[in-house]
């Protein structure tokens, strides 16, 4: 079937479109309160940023979420290079700690790889999670990604094989919304997208892969679907 995700391709030919990311940071919004927008609340959030990147990639989107009154916390594992030896372990514990200094279940948001990440930690400990929010992740898994090349070399081993694990493709027993856009020219938009279930959601934005950090649509939605004002309702772009 063309539309299985076993047969999603790489978009190489949005790529190129990529470019634009670098004027979306330039002109990336202040990162101030926005009255008009959902509160946080207190609401904890995790922030894990996408492939080779680090906490600096998400201080933006973590300045807005702290000014919107949520308490957003980094990944504290660096760069990310995929899962290492002992990071999921490290990263549960995280978790673990900030659930019970806030007595409050946790919402986690993953840029790119970071997304994928979040969904497992979200499958291991449900119990402390309440929320995942994707930004162009791939959640097929596959080699619907311009950077599977990268990541073999970068890890010494082949990237992952279409149909490969298939399971993680299933959501986690949580809230899971994905945020996604049709000129990503890293993943293919359709494997960014979580399956339809009770408990899933998909919101499209415009932009690129590598801007949505500083995406203002994103900001917005990100506010309205994890505040509890407003989780429960439809959500409208701003």
């Amino acid at each position: 079937m063309a539309d299985s995700p076993s047969n999603w391709q790489p978009p190489w030919l949005q790529l190129p479109g990529e470019s634009r990311a670098l004027i979306e940071w330039l002109r990336k919004p202040h990162a101030q309160a926005h009255p008009e927008w959902p509160q946080g609340q207190g609401i904890p959030v995790l922030v894990i940023p996408g492939f080779g990147q680090s906490a600096k990639s998400t201080t933006p989107l973590r300045k807005l979420l702290k000014a919107q009154g949520f308490v957003p916390y980094d990944w504290a594992q660096g760069r990310n290079m995929g899962l290492k030896s002992g990071m999921t372990a490290a990263l549960l514990r995280l978790i673990s700690t900030l659930h019970e200094k806030h007595q409050h279940k946790l919402a986690l948001i993953g840029w790119s790889l970071g997304g994928v990440i979040a969904r497992e930690l979200a499958r291991k400990q449900p119990g402390n999670i309440a929320h995942v929010m994707s930004l162009g992740s791939p959640l097929a898994g596959g080699q619907a990604t311009t950077l599977d090349t990268l990541f073999s070399l970068i890890n010494r081993k082949p990237g992952p094989k279409p149909g490969h694990n298939p399971e993680r493709y299933q959501p986690p027993p949580v809230r899971c919304t994905a945020i996604y856009t049709r000129s990503d020219g890293i993943v293919n938009w359709r494997a960014s997208c979580e399956p339809t279930g009770p408990n899933t959601e998909n919101i499209e934005v415009r932009g690129s892969h590598l801007g949505l950090g500083v995406n203002p649509q994103v900001w917005h939605a990100i506010c309205h679907r994890l505040s509890p004002t407003t989780r429960d309702l439809p959500y409208l772009p701003d």
